[in-house]
């Protein structure tokens, strides 16, 4: 299999960050150059960066601009304010935003350039998580057969990280370890990432790749075409309740009816041990018009209302295991999920371009 060098989608040159537009894929590659932390924030809104790693990512490198821009603090407050408010449920944000907070503190008390202080941090935390992200792969295809046949949901790959991917990080791992033999994505509607990103990325890697609609997962399932299912996710809660692109929850329901593994893949970042459970995870509602719509033709009547929640929580019992960068957890998720968090991880390089 002719495995080609996975994309990083967001980057940092020339005091700006780029980011790959992933609104317009698969139709166009275009990048979009932020030279504030407002852009950025934008940018995450309107989804043309996506992923919860990846808005994480995007975030601190919003920081770090700001912090350039200027040093009065409530310039940088105002930054942190604004990228804070621009998606709820993806952890990784505050997770990330947090980190630059105690990294302003340690700076200012220390009579360090602030500005390349929180751009070092941003770059560490987009290092530390192409180094996380390899690690899950790995850790995942471990658990894998040999010819396996993968069902995915959403896009979860490069696009949606800083590079290399949570589930499509396991997908990676067991191309070059000789036993993929085919990914079945989802379309993923509304919006449309598994049709639009993730069979985008995967054939771009050379890697076998079919689109499949949402509604045809169980029958491909009956049929016996899918080995196992493997998913990211934007939270974790304390107790193993996973918060993850609309459509989830009804795939791992399948799954336990055709006796097929669940795996849900995210590093610690996105473990949040202060929500205890899925039913407190905040659930972003998006715009009407990703329903309405696909592109700009109009698929619902005028005046009829629609709903678009843009996640939904898998609970832990259906997760067959859990996978981090420090390992596999299996059920009961609790105290593996504090272990987790508690350790460290080291970055393979502190910048990344």
């Amino acid at each position: 299999m002719d495995i080609r060098p996975f994309l990083t989608p967001i980057r940092w040159s020339e005091d700006q960050v780029h980011l790959i537009d992933q609104r317009v894929l698969p139709v166009t590659e275009r990048w979009i150059a932020c030279a504030d932390w407002a852009g950025v924030a934008e940018a995450i809104v309107t989804m043309a960066v996506r992923g919860a790693p990846a808005i994480g990512i995007a975030a601190a490198y919003g920081v770090a601009l700001a912090a350039r821009a200027s040093l009065r603090g409530a310039d940088l407050q105002a930054a942190f304010d604004g990228l804070a408010a621009t998606r709820p449920t993806a952890v990784n944000l505050f997770w990330a935003l947090d980190r630059l907070q105690r990294q302003v503190a340690s700076a200012t008390a220390a009579g360090e350039d602030l500005g390349e202080a929180l751009l070092s941090e941003a770059q560490a935390i987009h290092a530390e998580d192409l180094a996380m992200c390899q690690a899950m792969g790995d850790h995942g295809a471990a658990l894998l057969p040999a010819n396996v046949r993968l069902l995915t949901h959403c896009n979860t790959g490069s696009l949606a990280t800083g590079g290399y991917g949570t589930a499509l990080g396991v997908v990676r791992s067991a191309a070059r370890a000789g036993k993929l033999l085919r990914v079945y994505a989802d379309e993923t509607r509304p919006f449309l990432q598994g049709s639009r990103l993730t069979a985008w990325e995967l054939a771009r890697d050379g890697l076998p790749v079919r689109v499949i609609t949402d509604n045809m997962a169980a029958w491909y399932m009956r049929q016996g075409e899918v080995d196992a299912i493997v998913v990211g996710t934007d939270r974790i809660a304390a107790n193993g309740d996973v918060a993850n692109k609309i459509g989830t929850y009804g795939l791992a329901v399948l799954a336990q009816a055709h006796n097929l593994p669940f795996y849900v893949v995210g590093p610690t970042s996105t473990i949040d041990l202060n929500t205890p459970d899925g039913d407190q995870i905040p659930i972003e509602q998006r715009p009407a018009r990703e329903v309405t719509h696909v592109g700009q033709t109009q698929v619902v009547p005028d005046g009829v209302p629609v709903e678009n929640p843009a996640f939904d929580v898998t609970p832990a019992h259906l997760v067959t295991a859990i996978i981090t960068e420090h390992g596999v957890l299996h059920p009961p998720y609790a105290e593996g999920l504090r272990t987790h968090v508690g350790k460290s991880v080291a970055p393979t390089q502190r910048s990344v371009h």
